[in-house]
């Protein structure tokens, strides 16, 4: 969640329209590609022999990595791959957010000769601090589920130990192993388990937006 945030503020921050526009298109486009289609970008980037990233290595002096055999990779290129691909969309809801906000908030600010650092942080933050909430609400609703289609293109033998989540293990279990019992019931787990997280996240959410009110009020 942190990017998309930063990427707003950052962006919002910009005066230039066409370098703007530009950095908006670019971190926009990776969420309209398919999964397949980016799973495949991911491997042939971090291919050992001829993707980019280790050719870039090699340039520096480095060895390839195996970044998809070896299990200890697995987890940063999936998490980096996904903030790579969703970081744009997060990034158009805060932009829409910060929108809204006040412009004689920062006038008044800029009179008392507040920093565009300290504007950041006690006008545009807590501005679109609803928003973030809500946005962490969705995310941790789906906490439990990571994802299907792209662990199970990304997945091969030899990163298994790291790469296997519970949808995979499902998939493995249910339909190709004919488990169907077993397998129901680790979804029934898996859903109990995101509703519980749901739950206690919403609760928390709104207790500390009403103290935020309550504090705005006093």
């Amino acid at each position: 969640m942190p990017v998309p945030i930063v990427l707003a503020l950052a962006l919002n921050e910009l005066r230039n329209g066409a370098y703007k526009k530009i950095v908006q298109t670019i971190t926009y486009a990776p969420h309209f590609i398919s999964v397949v289609v980016l799973s495949g970008m991911v491997i042939a980037f971090l291919s050992p022999g001829s993707g980019q990233v280790n050719l870039a290595i090699k340039g520096l002096g480095g060895q390839p990595i195996p970044f998809l055999t070896e299990p200890s990779w697995f987890k940063t290129v999936f998490v980096l791959s996904g903030v790579w691909q969703n970081m744009g969309w997060g990034t158009i809801i805060y932009l829409a957010a910060l929108a809204s906000v006040d412009p004689q908030q920062h006038e008044a600010a800029m009179i008392d000769a507040a920093t565009r650092m300290q504007r950041i942080v006690h006008i545009n933050l807590p501005s679109i601090l609803p928003t973030i909430v809500i946005l962490m609400i969705l995310n941790v609703g789906s906490f439990m589920s990571v994802g299907f289609e792209k662990v199970f293109l990304l997945q091969n033998p030899l990163n298994m130990d790291a790469s296997d989540v519970i949808s995979t293990y499902v998939y493995r279990s249910g339909l190709v192993q004919g488990q169907y019992s077993f397998a129901s019931a680790i979804g029934l787990f898996n859903s109990v388990i995101n509703f519980f997280l749901l739950v206690v996240v919403n609760r928390l959410a709104r207790r500390k937006l009403l103290s935020e009110l309550n504090h705005k009020r006093a």
